[in-house]
C-alpha cells in the first residue's frame, strides 16, 4: 500500500479523539485556517496540518508511550522540513476539548506571528 492509500484509509478509521478535533477543525472554523487531516510529509503521515502556517498537529494514544523514540526521529524530520509539531493526547482531547482548542489557538497565533517576522513593508514616498 501507497502512503496516499494508507492516508485514505486513515481518514476513513478515525478514532473518536481525530473525530472530535476534526469536527472543530474542518471547513475554517479555527482561525479561518485550512486544516488537512491524515496528509502525507515525505515518509511520515502526520494528524492534521495547517499547510500555511506549516503547523502539525499530533494526536497521541498510549500506544505512543511505547515507541517515543520513533516520534522523536518523526518530529526531528518534520521540524527539518520547516514545520512546527504540537501534540495532544487522546485523553485530554476527549476529556477537554476546548482547553487543548485553546491551546491550540495560542499555537496558532505564535505561529503567525512567527512567520510574520521577516514581512518588510515597502512605502512609497
Amino acid at each position: 500500500m501507497d502512503i496516499k492509500e494508507k492516508a485514505r484509509t486513515l481518514r476513513r478509521n478515525q478514532t473518536d479523539a481525530e473525530k472530535l478535533v476534526w469536527q472543530r477543525l474542518r471547513n475554517r472554523q479555527l482561525m479561518d485556517k485550512r486544516f488537512r487531516r491524515q496528509y502525507p510529509i515525505g515518509q511520515y503521515i502526520v494528524d492534521f496540518v495547517c499547510l500555511n502556517l506549516r503547523l502539525i498537529v499530533e494526536l497521541d494514544g498510549g500506544q505512543h508511550m511505547d515507541q517515543q523514540a520513533y516520534d522523536e526521529r518523526r518530529s526531528d524530520y518534520l521540524n527539518q522540513q520547516g514545520f512546527v509539531v504540537v501534540r495532544f493526547w487522546n485523553n485530554e482531547v476527549m476529556g477537554n476539548i476546548e482547553g487543548v482548542l485553546e491551546s491550540l489557538i495560542l499555537t496558532l497565533s505564535q505561529r503567525e506571528r512567527e512567520l510574520n517576522v521577516g514581512v518588510v513593508e515597502c512605502v512609497l514616498f
